[in-house]
């Protein structure tokens, strides 16, 4: 299992050598490709190889990009052959809609109850009247409890001045942190030959990531608990040091139906629990995390 996140944030030079990521700089490092799951490119005079994209490509590795703000504005997504691609997508598009609405509802259900349980790590007040939203989401949530509970969540995490939209280091922090979750779930919905724009719930024509958007939804308490630690910089800027270790939460644990495993193997199981609803089963099959705090998971042996 993959499990490294690699991170630029120095002028570059990075190619592959044999089977390993160089980069070349004062002195060169060496990364096994086979253990990267995520390259962020995070300043504007690294350069690189067509044969280090290519790599990325056979090993499935997800490479982002950033822009003038030092945020994740792109990612190359490994275009991987699958033997049954159009039947994954013809299952996609015929997913029955009762079944659409109750996958949903189950994503509902454990990202509200991630949210009280990052409250209750947090100390911060309001579990009870979360949980009591988890017990009242229906099929489809017609009643938008995702939506009541976040505005009611993010107030209590962050104060009752704090508002998504704002222009704050915290929202910086959490949109640098869901970016990275986003295009790590995007890269696992194309590695088992799904259709990443072809969303359960989300559904804008516009989004090449609607499946993702769906799927990302219980894992955004890791970032906003993580976010909830972080002390606001005078300078209201994320620093190199918050950037690294925000990608570094895809090494978090998280409690599974398998047992505890990091928030990157997570990801795999759910997308692969995901597939097989698709394949004719029901939302009961449907595997989320449970957040347990941001311990970083240690690797055996």
């Amino acid at each position: 299992m993959t499990w490294r996140s690699v991170v630029i944030s120095r002028p570059a030079r990075i190619k592959r050598e044999h089977y390993s990521l160089a980069i070349e700089q004062v002195r060169t490092a060496y990364v096994p490709f086979e253990d990267i799951a995520v390259i962020v490119l995070n300043h504007h005079e690294i350069t690189l190889t067509h044969p280090v994209l290519s790599a990325c490509g056979e090993y499935g590795i997800s490479l982002f990009s950033t822009g003038d703000t030092h945020h994740p504005n792109g990612v190359f997504l490994p275009f991987l052959q699958h033997s049954r691609a159009t039947r994954w997508m013809r299952l996609q598009l015929d997913l029955s809609r009762p079944v659409a609405k109750q996958t949903w509802a189950a994503i509902v259900r454990r990202k509200i109850a991630n949210q009280a349980i990052c409250l209750h790590l947090a100390k911060r007040d309001g579990v009870s009247r979360l949980e009591s939203y988890v017990r009242r989401v229906r099929s489809g949530d017609g009643e938008n409890l995702e939506g009541q509970a976040a505005f009611f969540y993010f107030l209590q995490l962050f104060g009752r001045n704090f508002h998504r939209h704002q222009e704050t280091f915290i929202n910086a922090a959490l949109d640098y942190g869901y970016a990275v979750l986003r295009g790590t779930i995007a890269r696992g919905l194309v590695a088992h030959g799904l259709m990443p724009s072809l969303g359960i719930f989300h559904a804008s024509e516009q989004n090449a990531f609607n499946l993702a958007d769906d799927l990302i939804e219980p894992f955004r308490p890791i970032v906003d608990l993580f976010v909830s630690t972080l002390v606001n910089p005078p300078e209201n800027e994320l620093k190199p040091e918050d950037k690294t270790a925000l990608i570094g939460l895809l090494n978090v644990d998280v409690e599974m139906p398998r047992g505890v495993m990091s928030a990157l193997s997570a990801i795999e199981q759910s997308v692969e629990s995901l597939a097989r609803i698709y394949d004719g089963g029901n939302e009961t099959l449907l595997e989320l995390p449970t957040l347990i705090g941001l311990e970083q998971h240690r690797l055996e042996g």
